[in-house]
C-alpha cells in the first residue's frame, strides 16, 4: 500500500531584483491584484488555494529556467502582442520544439500555450505555432 504524503505545493516564489516591478507585470498577466507586502516579498491573489510571490534578491538571473510557467490563452498569438505591450518579450531559438517562449521583464522564460488541447509530436515539439 503506498503512502501518500498530505504536502502540497502552497506558493511559487519568484527571485526578482524589483519585487514590485516585476509583481504588477505578473499581475497583468494573470489578472491577479498584487494583495501584499511583507518584508521582501510581494504578494499576488491567491487562486485555487495556490500563492504566487515575488522575493527580492540582489543576485541577478544566471541562466535559464529550470522551472517554468506555462500561461495558457485561447490565441497565443495575441496573448504574444499583449505580453509584449505589458514588457515582457519572445526569446528566439526556440523555434524548433514549436513553442512560444516568452520572457518577463527580468528574464524569466515562460511559455504561452493555447487553452485547449495541443498535439505533441515523438521528440516533444509542439505544432500550435504552424
Amino acid at each position: 500500500m503506498a503512502n501518500f504524503s498530505s504536502a502540497r505545493i502552497n506558493a511559487l516564489i519568484v527571485d526578482a531584483t524589483d519585487p514590485e516591478r516585476l509583481a504588477a507585470f505578473w499581475s497583468e498577466v494573470l489578472g491577479r491584484p498584487v494583495v501584499g507586502r511583507t518584508g521582501p516579498y510581494v504578494w499576488l491573489r491567491r487562486v485555487n488555494d495556490l500563492g504566487l510571490g515575488f522575493q527580492r534578491t540582489d543576485a541577478p538571473k544566471g541562466s535559464k529556467n529550470r522551472m517554468h510557467f506555462d500561461v495558457a490563452a485561447p490565441d497565443p498569438a495575441a496573448e504574444q502582442r499583449r505580453i509584449e505591450a505589458l514588457g515582457g518579450r519572445r526569446l528566439g531559438g526556440y523555434e524548433d520544439g514549436g513553442f512560444l517562449v516568452m520572457a518577463d521583464p527580468e528574464g524569466n522564460e515562460f511559455c504561452v500555450i493555447p487553452a485547449g488541447p495541443f498535439e505533441l509530436d515523438d521528440e516533444g515539439r509542439a505544432h500550435y505555432l504552424d
